[in-house]
């Protein structure tokens, strides 16, 4: 099965750092992907294309294109909530809930927070960045999934003040 997810990633990686080629062979799960971008186009517009090869994927889902984004959505949210603040990420990394797998959550929806409260972990070139609430008031909302990518700026989680 050809995990989306990780080729979005991917594809932020190569308009980010400006790869213009990618390609990966995995012979053990069957998997050989190549991710090409248009070397004349800039880099933030240039449309990666993901080949699969036919070994990896059934036949009529090879070749596989993906744009350099995903889709946004048709209404974009305009800000949080009324009465709301966004925690975001202060850099491009990996979101976790938990300080290890087995321990329980920083933090839940209801969880009250101060300034010092860390909330998660963003996991950025294996350096694990503890994340500060830097609001008081109560969770109210989890906009990410542990383990996902995120990105500079992207909000994690919505905390009504007070």
């Amino acid at each position: 099965m050809v995990d989306l997810k990780l080729i979005r990633q991917l594809v932020r990686i190569m308009n980010n750092g400006g790869v213009s080629e990618l390609e990966i062979d995995d012979e053990k799960e069957g998997i050989s992907l190549r991710l090409r971008r248009d070397s004349d186009a800039p880099v933030a517009g240039g449309a990666p294309i993901v080949h699969m090869m036919p070994s990896a994927v059934p036949a009529q889902a090879a070749p596989l294109a993906v744009g350099a984004a995903p889709a946004a959505p048709a209404e974009a949210p305009s800000g949080p909530p009324p009465g709301t603040v966004q925690i975001t990420s202060p850099m491009v990394g990996t979101f976790y809930r938990t300080p290890s797998p087995e321990s329980p959550p920083f933090v839940d929806v209801g969880s009250r927070v101060d300034a010092e409260t860390v909330v998660c972990i963003v996991e950025a070139m294996k350096v694990m960045n503890e994340i500060q609430a830097e609001v008081t008031g109560e969770v109210v909302q989890i906009l990410v999934e542990n383990g996902e990518p995120v990105e500079f700026g992207q909000p994690l989680m919505l905390v009504k003040k007070g």
